[in-house]
C-alpha cells in the first residue's frame, strides 16, 4: 500500500520548479491578475483524509472543472434525454471552437467543450427560473465540499459576462438549430456563474469524490447519482475533459480529468479518492502545466491508473 501522504509531497515538489511556467488566462480580465506562482495540490480519500501540499487551502476559479457537476444535475434531473442535445465524442478542436456545431447542425460534440457544457446547462435550467438552477449549483458543491463558504466570484462573473462574446456566438448558433430550450441570455447567466464558482483545492477534491465510488459519497452513504451515469462522467472526462490535449493527460496520468482555465484539474482515481491541483499557467490546449506535472508523478508513484 503507498504511503499516499509521501507521494502527494513528491509530486508537489517535484512539479514546484515548474511553478509559474505557462500562460495565465487573461482573455477573462478577472483571471489576469492572479499569481502565476500559486500552487496548490490535495488528495481527497473515502475516510475523510485529506492529504495536501501548498495552496490547497487558496480559493480559486474552477472555470470548466464546474461542468463536471452540471452535467452529473443534468443527468440527475433529465435523464438519458440529455443526450439528445448533446453528445459524447471527443471534439480535437479548441474548447470554444464554432467550427464542428455547423457541420454537425448545432449539436455539441460532448459536454465538456464550451458549446456542449451551455447545451447542458440549457437542461439544467429545465421547468424553472436560471436563479433557481444556480441556487442548485451551489447547494451541490457547498454538499459536496462539506463547506458553506464555497461560493460564486460575483466579479469572474461579472468579466465572463462582459467579455462573452465567443460563449454568445455558440449559444445563438446552437439556438438557431433549435438546441436549446431555453433564451440565450437566461442560459448564458447561469453558465457564467456556474463557472465563477470559487473554491480550494482541499474543497475541490471533496467535491469530487462521489464520482469515485460510483456516485456514492463515501463519507455519507449518500447515493448521489447512478453508478452507471458516475461510470460514463468518469468515461467522457477521460475522453474529453482536456479538450485537444485529452489524449496527452490519458497518456501521461492515466486517470480521468477535468481542467479548466482557471488552473485547476479535478481527477478521480476510481475506487480510490479524488484529486484538485491548482496552478494558473495554462500550457497551449487550457490545461495547467504545473498541475498537470504534478498528477503524472502523483498517479506514478501511486500506482493509480484506469488501465492497470
Amino acid at each position: 500500500m503507498p504511503d499516499l501522504a509521501r507521494c502527494v509531497a513528491e509530486a508537489y515538489q517535484t512539479a514546484l520548479p515548474h511553478r509559474g511556467q505557462g500562460k495565465v488566462a487573461d482573455y477573462i480580465p478577472a483571471l489576469a491578475g492572479v499569481d502565476p506562482d500559486r500552487f496548490g495540490f490535495a488528495l481527497a480519500l473515502p475516510d475523510g483524509t485529506v492529504h495536501t501540499a501548498g495552496d490547497a487551502d487558496e480559493a480559486f476559479s474552477i472555470q470548466s472543472v464546474s461542468k463536471v457537476f452540471t452535467l452529473a444535475l443534468a443527468l440527475r434531473r433529465v435523464g438519458s434525454s440529455l443526450w439528445d442535445s448533446v453528445g459524447r465524442e471527443p471534439s480535437g478542436s479548441a474548447f470554444n471552437s464554432i467550427v464542428q456545431l455547423e457541420s454537425e447542425q448545432g449539436v455539441p460534440r460532448n459536454p465538456f467543450i464550451n458549446a456542449g457544457a451551455i447545451a447542458t446547462t440549457d437542461r439544467l435550467i429545465d421547468g424553472r427560473s436560471a436563479d433557481e438552477a444556480v441556487d442548485e449549483i451551489v447547494a451541490f458543491m457547498r454538499a459536496r465540499a462539506g463547506d458553506a463558504s464555497v461560493a460564486i466570484d460575483t466579479g469572474v462573473a461579472g468579466s465572463e459576462n462582459d467579455t462573452g462574446a465567443r460563449n454568445r456566438s455558440l449559444s445563438y448558433f446552437m439556438d438557431a438549430f433549435g438546441t436549446l430550450r431555453h433564451p440565450v441570455e437566461t442560459v448564458l447567466s447561469v453558465y457564467f456563474r456556474q463557472c465563477a464558482l470559487s473554491m480550494s483545492c482541499r474543497q475541490l477534491a471533496q467535491a469530487g469524490l462521489f464520482l469515485a465510488f460510483e456516485g456514492r459519497d463515501p463519507r455519507t452513504g449518500e447515493q448521489l447519482l447512478d453508478p452507471h451515469r458516475a461510470r460514463r462522467i468518469n468515461a467522457i472526462m477521460m475522453l474529453c475533459g482536456h479538450y485537444d490535449n485529452s489524449g496527452e493527460f490519458a497518456f501521461r496520468v492515466g486517470l480521468p480529468g477535468k481542467s479548466g482555465v482557471g488552473g485547476g484539474i479535478l481527477c478521480i482515481a476510481p475506487g480510490q479518492g479524488s484529486i484538485a491541483v491548482w496552478s494558473p499557467g495554462l500550457n497551449e490546449a487550457g490545461t495547467s502545466l504545473v498541475g498537470a506535472l504534478a498528477l503524472e508523478h502523483f498517479a506514478y508513484a501511486a500506482g493509480w491508473s484506469v488501465f492497470d
